[in-house]
């Protein structure tokens, strides 16, 4: 095997001296081959190269263009554009439509009395909050310290959730997330970093919801603004705290500033203060009866505060009337709702000149009578009156409204703040930021999808910066107009709609700031929801399109 190898060496050797000629001309065809292929590599980098400086040049020609647009809307932000002068306003006093309703087929109309017949000074939420921190120190032995707060009433709005078992208070939009700023600990709103470190998301997942209550009613101002002040309070005299005590014991002082009468006791007082007179109402309730109409009133609370306040309130209108008892066939008081809708209790008629309840079994409702107590089933068997007749109107989400809509009756939602929202909503200051901030998004909305982030230069990062400072400063614009503290009942600070209006679009056929906004409309109106509407009707969307030539 050595030997061949030996052999076979040699012989190559012999070869490759015996063809050196043809070996060399071998040897010149592969060096032209080779500085070629050298010659290629280098003109596919340099191709390379100027690709990668082209598409540069594109993504910094896109970069100066939205920057370019930029320009243009600022200078254009320095001033309302006639067209957003020229926009149609809403009706603050308009009746705004969820479902179809068809005025003519409503035979009876269903009222409460708090915060729906009877319309309440701003006054009253500082009785309210001022009775339920005397029982929190009183009965249960909170510190004496607590009797120094004062109700804030540029604080806390309708709609608002409290987390029993974080402690926190905040604002969600129509999907359940948390408003970036509209969560509070206290009074100390929390940062967008603190939200993540607590919830890890800002959207809020179902069993996370579970430990949520909703701050629906109009009494729930007071009682959102207590929660927050004992909260701040114990943080800042760091005392060790359960979120969900804290919840438990002032809606306990809630409920016995209405349950105990001292509420009602301190607004018959002092009527002037408290209630606020209404002519209107009358006229209303009046037009109902000439049309045929049939009117109850269902409201949960005791008949003298309803006596006292409808008197007042009607008193320099009530003309011949002897009693506005007359204006309504049946009068229920003490109702116990939502409970009502669902229980079997049954009714009881109240004496008013004896206030003691008989005990003969009601089946029939008789003119000029009280009745106590009761439930929708025997209600529904006594009057005869068929659901889709019937419309109820009610302040109270889930009290009033929930239980009259899954048994069939139509739904009016009385929201106070609807004709004020409504009023800044049509003004030209909001409806501009709106527009910025729209056409903002859009640019931002460019920005992001020009290139990766690992290629982001300088002038992009420059540009997002300012692209960010400008749509927050539009925000906190249109969310101070309304409040400084979590902006609108009804929209988020980006101007979308908020969980509030989700419970609304749920439980209300139609809503309103007022019943006697019906006064509006005749009788017979077919009230339809609007053919382009996205979510809640009363809403206008200011496009960016309008600083666009």
């Amino acid at each position: 095997m050595a030997s061949f190898r030996s052999r076979l060496v040699l012989s190559s050797s012999y070869l490759l001296r015996a063809n050196s000629s043809h070996y060399g001309n071998l040897e010149g065809l592969g060096g032209n081959i080779l500085r070629r292929c050298s010659t290629t590599v280098t003109s596919e980098q340099r191709v390379l190269k100027l690709e990668e400086e082209e598409g540069n040049q594109i993504w910094d020609d896109k970069i100066a263009n939205i920057q370019h647009e930029y320009d243009v809307a600022k200078r254009r932000f320095l001033k309302i554009p006639e067209t957003i002068k020229d926009m149609p306003r809403m009706d603050p006093k308009g009746i705004y439509v969820n479902k179809n309703l068809r005025l003519d087929d409503i035979q009876v109309y269903g009222f409460d009395y708090d915060y729906t017949l009877a319309h309440y000074s701003s006054n009253l939420q500082s009785l309210i909050y001022d009775l339920a921190k005397e029982y929190l120190v009183n009965e249960l032995r909170y510190p004496d310290s607590c009797l120094e707060f004062k109700y804030d009433h540029t604080f806390p709005i309708r709609g608002l959730y409290y987390d029993k078992s974080k402690g926190c208070l905040m604002k969600l939009d129509f999907f359940g997330s948390i408003e970036p700023d509209g969560c509070y600990f206290g009074r100390r709103k929390l940062s967008r970093s603190e939200i993540n470190n607590i919830y890890g998301t800002r959207h809020i997942g179902r069993e996370q919801a579970r430990g949520l209550v909703g701050l629906m009613d109009f009494f729930c101002f007071s009682e959102a603004c207590l929660i927050a002040d004992i909260v701040q309070h114990f943080v800042e005299a760091e005392l060790e705290f359960d979120a969900s005590y804290v919840y438990e014991d002032v809606n306990r002082a809630i409920q016995h500033v209405h349950r105990s009468g001292s509420a009602h006791r301190g607004i018959l007082a002092d009527p002037h203060k408290y209630l606020v007179k209404n002519g209107q109402l009358l006229r209303f309730l009046r037009m109902l009866r000439e049309k045929g109409k049939k009117l109850f009133l269902l409201t949960n609370s005791p008949y003298y505060f309803v006596d006292g306040g409808m008197s007042f309130m009607l008193e320099d209108s009530l003309g011949h009337l002897d009693s506005w008892r007359e204006l309504f066939d049946v009068v229920i008081a003490k109702a116990n709702k939502p409970e009502f809708y669902t229980s079997e209790h049954p009714f009881r008629c109240y004496d008013v000149e004896k206030d003691t309840l008989a005990f003969s079994k009601v089946d029939a409702f008789l003119p000029n009578k009280i009745y106590y107590h009761g439930c929708l089933k025997t209600f529904l068997q006594i009057t005869k009156w068929n659901g889709p007749e019937v419309i109820y109107f009610g302040d109270h989400l889930f009290s009033d409204l929930r239980g009259p809509s899954k048994a069939g009756w139509r739904t009016a939602a009385i929201i106070h703040e609807l004709e004020n929202e409504i009023q800044i909503q049509n003004e030209d200051s909001y409806r501009f930021e709106q527009a910025k901030f729209h056409i903002v998004q859009e640019l931002l909305g460019k920005l992001h999808a020009t290139l990766p982030n690992s290629e982001r230069s300088e002038a992009y990062k420059s540009l997002l910066v300012e692209l960010n400072d400008e749509r927050q400063k539009a925000r906190c614009t249109m969310k101070t107009m309304f409040n400084g503290s979590f902006g609108a009942t009804f929209l988020t600070d980006t101007g979308q709609e908020s969980a509030f209006s989700y419970n609304i679009h749920q439980f209300a056929d139609v809503y309103t700031s007022k019943p006697e906004n019906f006064l509006f409309y005749p009788p017979e109106a077919w009230l339809h929801v609007p053919y382009d509407i996205k979510i809640m009707p009363h809403h206008v969307k200011v496009s960016s399109n309008l600083f666009k030539i």
